[in-house]
């Protein structure tokens, strides 16, 4: 079903207004889906706001039956919904399946999660009284989403708000429409209540204004750029809409002299290509101790020089594109920075004349370089040689960002130093992925505000209430 789904129903657009939507390896034009504004976005709220009177007072087990039927329905159709989200995003199907079976790990985990929903009694100082403390579904969201992973990104916080016993309406990105219309079909399937869960796909600056200052919604979150961040920021400082925010990232790698440096090379530049380096916690920095810098350096250019790009969906993965005209001419213009800042471009960079593919590139860089400043949201890997912890720490941390951070060592004072000292939500230490479905994610400085996944995940949707009984 390429259709909106508003209080129930599949529904085109009210001013009949169509995207056609582009798949980024061949630039064809694969599907006409609505493409509505600021009026579909209040026919949901307003569906979502009727709907949440009788949705709030559903027991945690009865939400958390839907949630797992919508989960069993994913898992059932993982293979021609992965598909579907390679043709819109170009990314292997290999991890298009991982996707989408995380977003059925989120759907299970929440379910459950909501029937931990626990207060606490809180003694007090008075013989005559007594408190406890309480978590209330905080009311209508809305859900923004990016178009990197167009079914992990609305399934964590769609299922955290459902579970909480919120109603929902989402807003996938315009370039990955075709997830979020799947993601819609399972929980239509699983038996969601009509105006419970609402998905319209419309245009981004409208839908952001009118969920800013519609009174219905009392939460948004909002996955995508630090910048359209802090406009949400400003907006809801005026009518004290609560956010939760997940934006940029910068994450540093800090690799240390006693790691076997072979393996550690091929791994990094595995985990640097992950969905063409468009992720936001996607290793950008790396900091290679100087004893080993030219080794790591020789055994990346190696593996670039074999890794071939190409239209995904068959029987082998290729490194994808990405996701449009603007992702590959950024890329394009860091690469052109890094050279004029005196960067050393080792290998790749190379753009194709159809399709949004770059080539992966190796760069090697200095701290005292401004482009490694910015978010680098492509298939383009920094190194920076370093040779004290002190000194790489000072350098992992000089960044407006604080979301992932990773390190790798086999001492383990070593370890403890960096995981206590690095300015990020999230520290991995040898390991590539911090986070998971039932860990925080969580990004500190410009990174965000608030947490997904996790037992944190589900309270963000929750407003704590103390009730005090006086005179007992």
């Amino acid at each position: 079903m390429k259709k909106q789904y508003i209080n129930g129903a599949w529904c085109d657009a009210i001013n009949g207004a169509t995207w056609d939507l582009q798949n980024p390896a061949t630039e064809e034009i694969i599907f006409k889906v609505p493409y509505g504004d600021a009026a579909d976005c209040k026919l949901a709220i307003d569906a979502a706001q009727i709907a949440f009177k009788v949705w709030k007072k559903t027991t945690p087990y009865f939400r958390a039956d839907i949630l797992k039927k919508a989960a069993n329905y994913i898992r059932t159709n993982v293979e021609n919904f992965a598909a579907e989200t390679t043709l819109e995003t170009g990314k292997p199907m290999l991890e298009s399946r991982g996707e989408w079976q995380v977003a059925a790990n989120l759907f299970e985990w929440f379910a459950e999660e909501g029937k931990r929903n626990y207060g606490r009694v809180v003694p007090t100082n008075r013989l005559d009284k007594r408190s406890m403390v309480i978590y209330q579904p905080i009311g209508v969201v809305g859900i923004i989403t990016a178009w990197n992973f167009p079914a992990y990104n609305p399934a964590r916080a769609v299922g955290a708000a459902l579970a909480a016993g919120c109603s929902v309406v989402l807003k996938g990105s315009e370039f990955t429409p075709l997830s979020g219309f799947n993601l819609a079909v399972a929980l239509h399937e699983a038996g969601i209540p009509k105006g419970v869960f609402n998905l319209i796909n419309t245009d981004p600056v409208a839908t952001g204004k009118e969920m800013i200052e519609n009174p219905f919604v009392n939460k948004i979150s909002f996955t995508g750029s630090t910048r359209v961040g802090k406009i949400l920021m400003d907006g809801a400082s005026i009518t004290a809409t609560k956010l939760s925010l997940e934006l940029g990232g910068n994450a540093p790698v800090i690799i240390e002299e006693d790691v076997n440096v072979d393996l550690i090379a091929k791994q990094s530049l595995v985990a640097k290509l992950r969905n063409c380096g468009q992720v936001c916690v996607s290793p950008q920095r790396y900091y290679v101790h100087a004893t080993i810098f030219n080794r790591f350096v020789e055994i990346v250019k190696a593996e670039i020089a074999i890794i071939k790009t190409g239209v995904n969906g068959g029987a082998i993965d290729f490194l994808g594109p990405l996701i449009n005209k603007k992702q590959q001419e950024n890329s394009v213009q860091v690469i052109n920075k890094a050279k004029q800042e005196g960067a050393i471009i080792h290998i790749g960079g190379a753009v194709t004349e159809k399709g949004f593919f770059v080539h992966p590139a190796l760069i090697e860089a200095r701290q005292n370089q401004p482009f490694i400043k910015a978010e680098i949201f492509g298939p383009l890997m920094v190194v920076i040689p370093f040779e004290t912890k002190e000194e790489v720490i000072e350098w992992a941390n000089d960044t407006e960002y604080g979301l992932a951070s990773y390190v790798f060592t086999n001492q383990l004072k070593k370890a403890n130093f960096y995981a206590e000292n690095l300015e990020f939500g999230m520290v991995g230490i040898n390991e590539w992925a911090a986070h998971g479905t039932e860990s925080p994610f969580s990004g500190w400085k410009s990174s965000g505000i608030g947490h997904e996944s996790g037992a944190e995940g589900l309270k963000e949707y929750m407003e704590l209430k103390l009730i005090s009984y006086g005179n007992m």
